[in-house]
């Protein structure tokens, strides 16, 4: 199937310069195309997936991707989407944020088995070297302001009296063209891919390409991705949700897909696996019949956290799952992941196990019963568990041994209600 096909199946196609001129472009295997990321954080997120994901399609396919990090373009800030400037960060922490992204990059692409495929190439490497008078005369004299205060990235600030916008940022349509010329010109490069927001920006460049030599190069970007209550996608109650295992955990991660709304699922499932159109209508046939089973939110949860996580680190969620909420052993499941799983949970922590009240007190203090007598009416009806074995002795001691990993240990109160002790 032609690439271009893929991905307007997938739903993933907003808005092309050129729909049949780019469709029958692609056809010939081998073309070389880019997409940017500009190093704003130290890690990428799901927002990110799209691009990332269409660069691995378009190397499946039998293209050349380029992955393009804006080490010159994140010391200006794009203005697309922002209602004001962005602050500016120093240029050693850009630099610094380039190589994480990098190596998070081309992990990803390595985990998908594209990462021969995929060549990262970094605008900083072309920019610094030009002077002043080289930019404005070899590439500004080829962008009337008129053009440029057309675009919506210009338009929507020029009005904001408050804020308005730099010429810092205004310049920052010219240098993603530059990108754009500079591929073109070097390697061959025919096409830029980006979100919606960045279709003026890529157009700029299909202009500057056309005034400078009059080669054919076209645009491609993916829609706006929300949600179905209109919430922006990606997103949680605790912010971004990002691909590096430090800032968002893979069992957070997990629980994000997994909790995907059945109106946006089989979309996710387009958008964000490699699944095919018969395995992805099974699943949305699937929870049209049986929407409490969650089959296509379990699928979308496994294979999306395989692919940024790994099949092991899969292993230990889906365990620490099934022991959570399936009564499973907890002492076989690993002690990081649940700890990760438990992060929102109600809890009380102690320096030492001299230091911890008697197992219904613990109870009525941690508020999974309203007093010390119903506390120990409950563990003599065995409704009480400790790391899910249930205990029917009211002066049941802790021991060291109770503490999973050392230090942490689960109480339950039937099947819905649970607190964490933690030690240390």
């Amino acid at each position: 199937m032609n690439i271009y096909d893929e991905l307007s199946w997938r739903g993933l196609v907003h808005q092309t310069s050129d729909e049949a001129g780019l469709r029958e472009h692609l056809e010939t295997p081998g073309r070389v195309l880019y997409c940017g990321f500009d190093p704003t954080a130290d890690s990428l997120h799901i927002g990110n997936l799209v691009p990332l994901l269409a660069l691995a399609r378009f190397a499946k396919a039998g293209h050349k991707p380029l992955f393009l990090l804006g080490g010159a373009t994140g010391l200006i800030g794009d203005p697309s989407g922002k209602d004001k400037e962005r602050q500016l960060k120093t240029a050693d922490l850009v630099a610094a944020s380039a190589a994480k992204i990098r190596a998070q990059a081309m992990a990803f692409f390595e985990n998908l088995g594209v990462a021969g495929e995929v060549t990262p190439v970094n605008n900083l490497d072309w920019t610094r070297p030009l002077s002043v008078i080289e930019f404005l005369r070899d590439i500004g004299k080829h962008f009337t302001i008129n053009y440029m205060m057309a675009k919506d990235s210009v338009k929507s600030r020029i009005g904001r009296e408050e804020t308005g916008i730099s010429y810092t940022e205004f310049s920052y349509m010219i240098l993603q063209s530059m990108d754009y010329e500079h591929l073109n010109r070097t390697l061959g490069c025919t096409l830029q891919i980006g979100g919606g927001d960045q279709f003026g920006n890529i157009t700029a460049g299909l202009e500057l390409i056309r005034r400078k030599s009059g080669n054919q190069a076209y645009a491609l970007t993916f829609p706006l991705i929300t949600t179905a209550t209109g919430a922006k996608f990606g997103k949680s109650e605790k912010g971004a949700i990002y691909l590096n295992p430090e800032l968002t955990s893979p069992y957070a991660f997990y629980q994000y897909w997994i909790n995907a709304d059945d109106r946006d699922v089989v979309n996710y499932l387009r958008y964000f696996t490699f699944l095919t159109r018969e395995e992805i209508d099974a699943l949305a046939a699937q929870t049209e019949a049986a929407p409490h089973l969650r089959a296509a939110q379990k699928r979308l949860a496994r294979e999306t956290t395989a692919m940024i996580h790994g099949e092991a680190e899969l292993a230990k969620v889906e365990a620490v799952t099934g022991a959570l909420f399936g009564g499973g052993d907890l002492a076989s499941v690993d002690p990081k992941t649940l700890k990760a799983a438990l992060e929102a949970a109600p809890g009380l922590s102690f320096e030492s196990l001299a230091d911890m009240p008697p197992l219904p007190r613990l109870l009525a203090d941690m508020g999974l019963c309203p007093s010390n007598s119903q506390a120990r009416k409950d563990i003599k009806a065995g409704a009480i568990s400790i790391n899910n074995v249930r205990v029917t002795a009211e002066d049941r001691a802790l021991a060291p041994e109770d503490f999973l990993g050392g230090d942490l240990l689960i109480l339950r109160k039937g099947k819905k209600h649970y607190g964490v002790v933690t030690l240390g």
